[in-house]
């Protein structure tokens, strides 16, 4: 039954049993922690021999004969660029390999852009008060990199297809002070959906009134699938070079969720024009990369064949986590009016809209007792959900017992926040 069809004194009481469930888990003193998407250490054994490729200096050759451990190759070996121009869909030679991270790429590329920006265009910095579109619920980094820059950060509604693009197109054909939007396009960041084939047709064929207009195209779980039947992502590069705006999208991967976080490796794609800008901003700040991380990499995946089969270990891991998460919600949530969920084939959350006015009090709950959850608003631009619903729920860190447990807090927690606002009404 829906808790709106209650009546008060139905509500009461189910609110009473609620409260005795919540102070029965409180005192188990849990201490359960689903803030970020981690992988589990489980899923970072499944790496610990790449640490031990390189074992003599014959071991240090790239396939053109450099010694890894010297200076140069500014762009990344050449393997490591196939391997990544395979997972972005891009030729080679649009391919930059970087240090351990995107998003340091990312915020690199941004402040970049505010510095020295792009031919025939001032830096963004020059240009005044400067705005960056934020789908949401979104990617909290994301977020804060545009903000730390002082742009004004506006929300773009999440559809099941993606950005809603009515709302994209007009803003960008009207206003050159928007400079850019941020997009997860595969398995998005936390709502786990893929974007349409019409929605990446529509962003290839974007008529921004700011020339110097981009795409920031994180694509991080571009092969994080969960299923038998993963979903599948248009190309943005290839319909881009249909529409004459090859130089509008800029790519992102890396193997933070393949390989190690904080120790795997970063790459950027992106169109002739942003590349010459990039490569002469990262000219001046390194004479090469990591080399020893990526021959590393390449010798342990040694092509995007490798990367694949490593990817189907990392499922047999998490996809059980995944259904525990989405079986606890079926089964005491369904049909009760208070939470509606994404059920994703592959990435790393599970998004939960809980009754809004609500997802803080859930949040503050879970905490209090023993459950650590992200923040109620972090998926929304400065922090501020303007239903208070969105939560982001991430499955792959505990082990499936303490996953249990938690889920079961949560959805008390659900249900009890919604009964308590009800009957304050």
């Amino acid at each position: 039954m829906q808790y709106t069809e209650m009546s008060k004194q139905e509500l009461s009481q189910v609110k009473a049993e609620l409260q005795k469930k919540y102070d029965d888990l409180k005192a188990l003193g849990l201490n359960l922690n689903m803030a970020r998407g981690k992988p589990s250490v489980d899923q970072l054994d499944l790496s610990m021999k790449l640490l031990d490729m390189l074992n003599s200096s014959s071991d240090m050759m790239s396939s053109t004969g450099m010694d890894c451990r010297n200076y140069g190759m500014a762009d990344g070996l050449p393997e490591m660029r196939d391997i990544f121009s395979q997972m972005m869909g891009v030729e080679p030679e649009n391919v930059i390999v970087g240090g351990n991270s995107s998003l340091n790429m990312m915020f690199d590329f941004i402040s970049c852009c505010m510095t020295h920006g792009f031919p025939g265009c001032e830096p963004w910095a020059k240009q005044g008060h400067i705005k960056f579109l934020c789908p949401s619920p979104g990617y909290d980094r994301h977020f804060a990199v545009t903000e730390y820059f002082g742009m004004e950060l506006i929300t773009i509604p999440m559809l099941s297809t993606g950005p809603d693009m009515d709302m994209v197109e007009e803003l960008v054909s009207q206003d050159a002070s928007i400079k850019g939007i941020w997009c997860v396009p595969k398995y998005s960041n936390p709502l786990g959906i893929t974007y349409s084939d019409e929605t990446v047709r529509r962003f290839a064929a974007l008529k921004p009134a700011a020339k110097d207009f981009r795409i920031m195209w994180d694509n991080a779980y571009c092969v994080h699938d969960l299923t038998d039947t993963p979903d599948q992502l248009l190309n943005l590069y290839e319909e881009c070079k249909k529409t004459g705006n090859i130089d509008m999208p800029v790519i992102f991967a890396s193997t933070s969720k393949i390989s190690f976080p904080g120790a795997g490796v970063a790459a950027m794609a992106a169109g002739p024009s942003n590349l010459i800008v990039f490569r002469e901003h990262l000219s001046f700040q390194t004479i090469g990369p990591d080399k020893l991380n990526q021959l590393r990499h390449v010798m342990f995946f040694k092509n995007i064949d490798g990367v694949r089969e490593h990817m189907k270990l990392h499922r047999n891991l998490i996809a059980p986590k995944f259904e525990t998460v989405l079986r606890y919600l079926r089964t005491e949530l369904t049909g009760k009016g208070v939470a509606s969920w994404t059920e994703p084939n592959g990435g790393y959350f599970i998004s939960v809209d809980v009754m809004e006015g609500c997802a803080k009090r859930v949040v503050s709950l879970c905490k209090e007792a023993g459950v650590v959850l992200t923040g109620a608003g972090a998926t929304y631009p400065y922090g501020k959900d303007p239903k208070d619903s969105n939560i982001r729920v991430a499955p792959t860190y505990p082990p499936v017992s303490e996953l249990e447990q938690a889920m079961e807090i949560f959805c008390v927690c659900v249900q009890l926040a919604a009964a308590e606002k009800l009957l304050a009404k």
